[in-house]
């Protein structure tokens, strides 16, 4: 990633745990999406931010992307499987089973995804799917 893309990718992170609109921070990640299509980071926040808006085709495409350029990232499966929910897509288990294996091996990786889900129930607090997923990972 050129210095210019990751700066961009970097300031649209900091703006959204600043607490940035996510309709705002969209086109920044669809640039470094457009401009990097193998930055699987970018496609996973993008397919997030597409999720908080309500729009699960959009984050099912970027999910799958993400996914498929990181199978083993445990975030771009639980994007993937929340953006399967939403859009009401079958074939959700095999993903939140490969997130339970990682969780069940990395402690950090279970914080992080723990904070991501409470997070993501903070701006959404109403988002059934992510509600269900965090029952089936935390509960």
């Amino acid at each position: 990633m050129s210095e210019s893309l990751e700066t961009l990718f970097d300031q649209g992170l900091e703006k959204y745990q600043a607490g940035e609109e996510p309709e705002n921070l969209i086109p920044t990640f669809q640039e470094v999406c457009d401009r990097d299509p193998k930055n699987s980071a970018a496609w996973t926040c993008l397919a997030w931010l597409y999720m908080l808006v309500d729009k699960p085709q959009k984050a099912l495409k970027a999910a799958s992307k993400s996914v498929k350029l990181e199978p083993r990232d445990p975030q771009a499966q639980v994007n993937l499987a929340l953006a399967m929910l939403d859009a009401g897509e079958k074939g959700v288990r095999k993903h939140i089973e490969i997130v339970e294996q990682a969780i069940g091996f990395d402690q950090r990786i279970k914080d992080t995804i723990k904070e991501n889900i409470d997070e993501g129930l903070t701006r959404k607090p109403d988002w059934k799917s992510l509600q269900r997923v965090n029952k089936w990972l935390f509960e």
